[in-house]
């Protein structure tokens, strides 16, 4: 059986989404002189760069940005396998910080559980809110994205690949299924 692939967002869709994610995070923010963006690795990390260019573009103001391992915060590394982790890359404190964590897809939550354990780890921000692309549903833990860029009901079984230039060599969200 063959696997059928749906596009969800083209380039330009994708980059529109992006433009509107980073307005309503400039909306947000009371002090964007505060604000910080941590990209969960993998594809959070260049979406938290796009965005962080974006809120540039469009207020003249440099965003902060770090990226976030999560492997060790991880409740469920038994059935996801063993994974060589990243470099958690923030050279700076998060004391008194409005800090965004941007990821690619929400699923069932853990990874965002974990995130918000290992932020504990660089400081005590201000407040943490979380910026997706795509919400796919089917929470497991108690998490709700304040800045989603598509809402996507999908199966348990299918997959949401997002495709970025800078890993992929092209800009897509793509849905995977029978």
């Amino acid at each position: 059986m063959s696997t059928k692939v749906v596009q969800i967002l083209s380039s330009e869709e994708l980059r529109r989404t992006l433009t509107r994610i980073a307005s309503q995070i400039v909306e947000k923010t009371r002090d964007l002189s505060q604000l910080v963006l941590l990209g969960i690795y993998t594809r959070g990390v260049p979406l938290a760069d796009l965005l962080a260019r974006q809120i540039e573009n469009l207020e003249g103001i440099n965003v902060s940005v770090g990226s976030l391992d999560i492997t060790f915060y991880r409740d469920d590394l038994d059935k996801i396998g063993l994974r060589t982790p990243a470099k958690t890359d923030i050279p700076f404190d998060l004391t008194g910080k409005t800090v965004v964590l941007v990821d690619d897809v929400i699923f069932k939550g853990r990874t965002i559980r974990a995130a918000l354990n290992a932020v504990n780890e660089y400081g005590r921000p201000e407040v943490i809110r979380l910026a997706v692309l795509v919400d796919r549903g089917h929470r497991e833990v108690p998490i709700h994205p304040d800045f989603i860029g598509k809402k996507l009901p999908t199966a348990k079984e299918e997959i949401v690949k997002v495709y970025l230039q800078d890993y992929d060599g092209r800009d897509a969200v793509e849905l995977l299924g029978n």
